[in-house]
C-alpha cells in the first residue's frame, strides 16, 4: 500500500497544479432574446434587414450595414445596442494604426518589422493573422500623438452619425494609458482605454471601402426620408493611395486568417475584413468589420458581440458569411439591385475638422 501511495502522489500534485490555473470568468450572456424590440425600421433595406436578422440568430449582438458611397445605414438590428456608448475595439484598431503608419511612411506593406531575435512580419500578414506584436511596435515607432491624430481624422472620439436619435459617443483618451497597462503599444494591437462604437466603425470602413471619403452616416425613419436622402460628407481623407496596402492584408484576414471562418457560408464575392476579440470586466468582445467589394457596388457590415465565451471576434465573422450569403441568395449583388449604387448621387458637405468630444456623464 505504501509503495502504491507513492506512486500516486507526482499525479496528486500535477491535479492539484491543474487546479490552480486561472480561467476567465464571464458575467454576460453570449445570447439574448427580443433584441430587435424598439428598432425603428421604416426607412431600412428590408432585404439587408432580414439577412442580418437571420445571420446574427439568437446572439448577443449588433449587425450594422452601411452603404459606402453615401453613408446611408441600410440596416441597423439591435439599435439599443449599436447606438451605445460603444466597447474596447479590440483588434478591430489596427486598421487606424495601419493607416496612420502608412501615412507617416513609417511602413509600407513589405516592410518587415522585427518581432523577437529571428521573427520579423509585414503588414499583410499582421493583419491578416492579426498579430499584436506588430501593432504594438508600430504604435511605439509612430507615438501616443501622432497614433491618436488619426484616430480622430478617421472618426474615433466623434458621433459617426448626423442626427441619429439615440447616438452616444465613444472615447478616446486624451493621453497615452499607463505602461502599467501597455501604454500606446497595447492601445495600437487592442484598443486598450479605446471605447468605440459599432458607427464609428462602420464610418472608417466605408472610407476604406470608398476611396477615402467619410460619410456622416444616416439613418432615415420612413419612405420619405429614403427618397429625399443627401449623402453629406464629414471630411476626405488622403489615405485613397494608401487602400492597396491595406486592402492585401484585409483580403487575407478573409482568405485564410482570422476571419477565415466568413468562408464557410460565403465565397462567391470579394470580402475584406478585420476581426477583434477581446474581454474587459466580465465580457467578452467579438467584432468584424468588412466590406464586400463587388462589380455592382459595396456594402460595408459591422458585426458587434458581447458575452461570454462563445464569443469572439471569428465568431462574428461567421454571422457575416450568413449575411452575405443571405444577401447573395436574393440577388443584392446583382447590377440595378438597392443598396448597389456604385455613384454617390450630389453630396452636401456639412464639416471637414475633426473635432473631439467627451462621453457624456
Amino acid at each position: 500500500m505504501r509503495t502504491l501511495a507513492r506512486s500516486r502522489a507526482p499525479r496528486s500534485r500535477y491535479a492539484s497544479h491543474r487546479r490552480r490555473r486561472y480561467y476567465e470568468r464571464f458575467s454576460t450572456s453570449s445570447f439574448a432574446s427580443a433584441i430587435t424590440e424598439g428598432d425603428v425600421t421604416a426607412g431600412e433595406d428590408p432585404v439587408v434587414r432580414e439577412a442580418a436578422i437571420d445571420a446574427l440568430g439568437n446572439m448577443n449582438g449588433t449587425v450594422v450595414a452601411i452603404e459606402p458611397t453615401s453613408g446611408r445605414i441600410l440596416a441597423m438590428v439591435n439599435q439599443k445596442l449599436a447606438l451605445s456608448s460603444g466597447a474596447q475595439p479590440c483588434s478591430t484598431i489596427k486598421l487606424s494604426v495601419a493607416l496612420a503608419a502608412l501615412s507617416e511612411g513609417v511602413i509600407d506593406k513589405e516592410t518587415e518589422v522585427p518581432l523577437g531575435r529571428r521573427s520579423r512580419m509585414n503588414l499583410t500578414e499582421a493583419l491578416a493573422h492579426s498579430n499584436n506584436a506588430y501593432f504594438e511596435a508600430v504604435g511605439r515607432k509612430l507615438g501616443f500623438e501622432k497614433v491618436q491624430y488619426y484616430a480622430h481624422q478617421f472618426g474615433l472620439g466623434e458621433l459617426a452619425g448626423y442626427q441619429v436619435s439615440g447616438e452616444q459617443l465613444g472615447a478616446y483618451p486624451e493621453e497615452e494609458i499607463s505602461a502599467k497597462l501597455g501604454g500606446v503599444g497595447k492601445m495600437c494591437s487592442f484598443g486598450e482605454g479605446i471605447s468605440m462604437t459599432p458607427l464609428q466603425l462602420g464610418a472608417m470602413v466605408a472610407a476604406i471601402s470608398n476611396g477615402g471619403t467619410l460619410y456622416y452616416l444616416q439613418h432615415p425613419t420612413g419612405p420619405e426620408e429614403v427618397a429625399s436622402f443627401q449623402p453629406r460628407v464629414k471630411r476626405h481623407l488622403d489615405i485613397e493611395p494608401l487602400i492597396p496596402e491595406l486592402s492585401d492584408g484585409m483580403a487575407g484576414a478573409v482568405a485564410y486568417g482570422t476571419a477565415r471562418s466568413l468562408r464557410l457560408n460565403f465565397n462567391e464575392e470579394s470580402i475584406l475584413g478585420k476581426t477583434g476579440t477581446c474581454s474587459h470586466a466580465g465580457t467578452r468582445f467579438g467584432w468584424f468589420a468588412s466590406y464586400a467589394n463587388t462589380d455592382v457596388g459595396r456594402i460595408v457590415t459591422v458585426v458587434f458581440l458581447q458575452g461570454g465565451r462563445p464569443t469572439f471576434g471569428p465568431k462574428a465573422a461567421e454571422i457575416a458569411g450568413r449575411m452575405y450569403r443571405n444577401l447573395y441568395d436574393h440577388n443584392f449583388f446583382v447590377a440595378g439591385a438597392p443598396g448597389t449604387t456604385s455613384t454617390p448621387p450630389d453630396l452636401e458637405k456639412v464639416s471637414t475638422p475633426a473635432v473631439t468630444q467627451n462621453t457624456p456623464e
